[in-house]
């Protein structure tokens, strides 16, 4: 009985020094993560690191954590981030962030995040790269503001990001139940006091393929950047708005997309009127373009719904036979 109970003991003092030398070298790496940064020239800060969770998990706490990047203008911080993680395996984590407002900037503009036990579920996989294999990110209720007042908002928040049989490609889902646009967007809307609060449906599936996986030089290199977009489902309903899309295209080294995406919209003269006011749509083309969809919209044989292609190639986009102008680059910064 008494070996037993010195076994134990011993068992038990040897997983108190494994959990603190493991804990200790965590934070040992952190900090020389954010040290490594700033000596490239970031603005890379904690103001401290404290591990908890014993005797199963390390739980990391980042006090005041702020990251900026100058190559890219991109800049993020909280008033605090924790990491959570078996003992055993650090490659299984999960981020919690603050419910407190997180400052996202690009350059000279800024938006408040606010966001109810907002985590993140990181699976990655074993070596020094750290290649994400999969990413789950959610969200309570959420609002992004920026001075003038609430951009947008929605109840929950969900995006998946799941890597497939080849490394660089991955199969991404994202969801908001009830999203709600601010009130400058639906001020946009001539109709906009007919509309309900938030979108019956805001859901996106695709699989992505980028020209490397998503692993730690997504931070400290640049991001990797999308080769070839399969959009499997596009859907946002507002009121009797109401947008769906399918289609592939492929991307080049510039950011240029081509390919094809196939578009049905109901009341899509409510949409022109959102992009027209919103500033999508130029003044100017707004009737051409109001002109080219009414005769598209009868010939299908329904004056309110749309069943058009929004064509790229050589580096312009056209919906159906009306060109619109150049493609919008798509390019991670």
């Amino acid at each position: 009985m008494m070996r037993m109970v010195k076994l134990a003991i011993a068992l038990g003092l040897a997983w108190s020094v494994y959990w603190l030398a493991s804990g200790y070298l965590l934070r040992q790496s952190l900090s020389g993560w954010f040290e490594e940064q700033a000596a490239r020239g970031w603005q890379a800060e904690v103001a401290d690191l404290s591990t908890s969770g014993f005797p199963l998990r390390h739980v990391t706490r980042l006090e005041s954590p702020a990251l900026a990047d100058p190559a890219t203008g991109t800049a993020w911080q909280a008033d605090w981030l924790e990491l959570d993680s078996p003992a055993i395996w650090p490659g299984q984590q999960t981020v919690r962030f603050a419910e407190t407002p997180q400052y996202l900037s690009y350059f000279d503009q800024t938006v408040i995040l606010t966001a109810a036990g907002m985590t993140a579920d990181l699976h990655l996989r074993p070596g020094t790269a750290l290649q994400v294999q999969r990413m789950a990110l959610t969200a309570g209720p959420w609002v992004l503001a920026d001075a003038a007042g609430p951009l947008a908002g929605a109840r929950t928040l969900g995006l998946e990001m799941d890597q497939l049989e080849r490394p660089e490609t991955y199969a991404v889902r994202i969801g908001a139940e009830d999203f709600t646009p601010g009130a400058r967007l639906r001020e946009t809307v001539a109709q906009g006091e007919g509309l309900p609060a938030g979108f019956e449906a805001a859901e996106l599936a695709m699989t992505v393929t980028f020209d490397r996986p998503w692993d730690r030089g997504a931070l400290e290199d640049r991001r990797p950047q999308p080769v070839a977009i399969d959009l499997a489902l596009a859907e946002l309903q507002w009121g009797p708005m109401r947008l769906k899309a399918t289609g592939a295209v492929t991307v080049d080294p510039a950011g240029v997309p081509d390919g094809r995406v196939t578009l049905k919209a109901e009341n899509w003269r409510e949409m022109l009127a959102l992009a027209q006011a919103s500033g999508v749509l130029p003044a100017v083309a707004a009737a051409s373009v109001e002109t080219a969809l009414s005769l598209l919209a009868r010939i299908g044989g329904n004056p309110d719904a749309l069943d058009v292609d929004l064509d790229f190639e050589g580096g312009m986009v056209a919906l159906g036979p009306l060109t619109l102008g150049p493609a919008p680059l798509l390019i991670l910064r």
